[in-house]
């Protein structure tokens, strides 16, 4: 380096400084307003005269991970009271787990209505 770049560098250097000195930082207050936590959604599937009791149990077990006996409980639940409560999920998680459901009734070519309703 030679002594003109050796000038600049401490020029910048200097008004760095300079800059760094006349900045004043204040903290913001925090806001006062509480967070609500996120909505809950259950997912539901509604009964059909079409669907079969172990295509339900079925998507039950592989979509929402119920073991078989919970999987049944449900199912019987959809064919007896015409609903059931698959489970309850923050609204993308609910949403992505109907979309499944409805994608794996439509390539089975079946009619199964699955949908998430706010709590």
């Amino acid at each position: 380096m030679d002594t003109k770049e050796k000038e600049q560098l401490e020029q910048m250097e200097k008004e760095m400084e300079e800059q760094k000195e006349g900045v004043a930082v204040s903290e913001k207050p925090r806001s006062k307003r509480k967070l609500k936590p996120p909505s809950n959604y259950k997912v539901v599937f509604h009964n059909d005269d079409f669907t079969p009791m172990e295509f339900v149990v079925w998507v039950l077990q592989g979509i929402f991970h119920h073991p078989v006996s919970r999987a049944q409980q449900i199912m019987l639940d959809v064919h007896k009271k015409g609903k059931g409560v698959a489970g309850v999920y923050t609204f993308e998680i609910a949403e992505t787990k109907v979309y499944r459901s409805m994608m794996m009734a439509k390539e089975n070519d079946l009619p199964l209505l699955v949908t998430a309703e706010e709590m």
